[in-house]
């Protein structure tokens, strides 16, 4: 009992708090998508053709998240709401820690910053492939700080990694990122600071540009072969995505959750200008790259912090000592500090499993689904069977999609399979009521319409005498067609 000292109580109380902040009720709309794809696949083997809409049936489409996702299903299938805030805030918690392992000074110093890194990262945690990302991010990410500031070669550990990232997420490209940061960066080392005690001579730069050739390589065993190198770049090139999608928008800096992300980046200036440490060109490579990322895009937001919180330690730990503030941990404790330190890491155990428990239980999930979800118009359709095909709102798909198997959807959140032509000119025209909106209705034959109740599409179908409501509530409506030939 005496080796659990202040400081080890204080990491299990640390990363205890992490995995409560990151258990979460599913309400991401997207993750159900997820699951019913890791069904079918189950069920029926790869996808290579869209099975899941009737306006892109047959289709070509890369499901490069397909290993994810068979994982989110069974997550559901074994513990439901539960199963999927373990899944979350299990990799949020593996993810940090490799951060934690990244950081410099003190372990109060390191814990300080964590926190601060993880508020900025928790804006991207959610039920869907994407967390694989993040963990997977900051493994390569602490791989690479082995090989350059530690002088440890686990190099050869990543090109396994990035061949198994290939076939669970998209989201492999932010290892890349990091490992062409490193490259850059390094590079820039020789250029400028040659000889410098933490640059890697070119020796090192060659090595992990060889390391960057053979992950590429091992990218390429999925079941798509070298169609998936390309996914990344189709992706970031649909314009609608920046158009109606929150995440793939500039961060909104009038929202308090994208607040620790403007503290973290305000903190890695102010402790780089303020210490006497020369800011190393690669961390300034990785911090202004993914500072600039996170600025276009509020995805990406995690991944600066990934990159910034150990770049922020580094130079708060060289400020601190400059100044002679270095707090030195006890290693030793007394039998009583020592059985305090077991009540104080017991508390916080439980204190986070009844988070966890209370956050996921029925009664508290089910109104926040039906406040974010159209749980009850989906139950409805379900109950009348109201006749096929279908029109919903996007924000939706992915949820209709897996309550309402038998309805396909008109269109859900995989962008890449839809682009921007029809996502522009055929969904969004329509569920705006644009001119045009009812050519469209009539084109795909559309019977059954649930969409928002205050979007442009429900106001015009409302006086429109081809269409009768059928389901109406503060979050969504449903409506029927009058005639049922598509030619209303």
């Amino acid at each position: 009992m005496r080796r659990l000292t202040i400081e080890r109580t204080m990491l299990v109380i640390l990363f205890a708090l992490l995995f409560a902040l990151a258990a979460r009720v599913p309400v991401d709309t997207d993750t159900w998508w997820h699951i019913r794809s890791g069904e079918y696949i189950l069920e029926n083997g790869f996808i290579y053709s869209d099975p899941f809409s009737h306006t892109m049936q047959g289709q070509p489409w890369i499901d490069h998240s397909w290993g994810a996702q068979i994982i989110l299903y069974g997550v559901w299938q074994i513990g439901g709401y539960l199963g999927l805030a373990v899944y979350m805030a299990g990799l949020a918690a593996a993810g940090m820690y490799f951060v934690y392992r990244m950081c410099s000074g003190s372990a109060y110093l390191r814990a300080f910053c964590l926190v601060i890194g993880a508020a900025t990262a928790a804006v991207f945690w959610s039920p869907r492939p994407q967390m694989l990302s993040f963990f997977l991010s900051a493994v390569v990410l602490y791989l690479l700080h082995l090989y350059k500031w530690e002088r440890k070669d686990r190099l050869w550990l990543i090109p396994i990694i990035m061949g198994i990232w290939g076939n669970l997420h998209a989201g492999f490209s932010i290892g890349f990122i990091f490992l062409f940061g490193y490259i850059a960066g390094e590079t820039l080392g020789n250029l400028f600071n040659r000889g410098g005690e933490n640059v890697l001579p070119w020796r090192g730069v060659g090595r992990i540009a060889l390391v960057a050739v053979v992950s590429l390589l091992a990218l390429v065993v999925n079941p798509y072969g070298l169609q998936m190198l390309a996914v990344p770049f189709q992706t970031v090139g649909i314009g609608a995505l920046r158009s109606f999608i929150q995440e793939w928008n500039s961060p909104n800096f009038h929202e308090r959750q994208t607040w620790p992300f403007i503290a973290l980046l305000l903190a890695v200036l102010g402790a780089a200008g303020a210490s006497r440490r020369r800011l190393d060109w690669t961390d300034f490579v990785l911090v202004s790259g993914t500072a600039f990322m996170g600025l276009l895009a509020g995805r990406n937001i995690a991944v600066f912090a990934v990159a910034a919180t150990p770049v922020l330690t580094r130079h708060l730990d060289s400020l601190l000592q400059e100044r002679g503030w270095v707090i030195t941990p006890v290693k030793t404790t007394t039998r009583g500090m020592a059985r305090l330190n077991l009540a104080l890491v017991a508390l916080a155990l439980l204190a986070a499993a009844a988070k966890t428990l209370l956050v996921l239980d029925d009664s508290t999930v089910q109104p926040i689904l039906e406040d974010t979800l159209p749980v009850q118009a989906a139950a409805y359709i379900e109950r009348e069977q109201p006749p096929p095909p279908m029109f919903n709102s996007y924000n939706w798909g992915g949820y209709l999609m897996y309550t309402l198997p038998d309805y396909p959807v008109f269109v859900d959140g995989r962008t890449d399979l839809y682009g921007d032509d029809f996502l522009t000119n055929r969904y969004l025209k329509t569920a705006t009521a644009a001119p045009g909106w009812s050519e469209t209705l009539n084109e795909y034959g559309v019977n059954t319409v649930i969409v928002e109740s205050g979007s442009g599409l429900a106001r015009a179908l409302r006086g429109d005498p081809n269409w009768r409501l059928g389901y109406e509530d503060d979050l969504a409506v449903v409506f029927a067609r009058e005639d049922t030939d598509g030619e209303g």
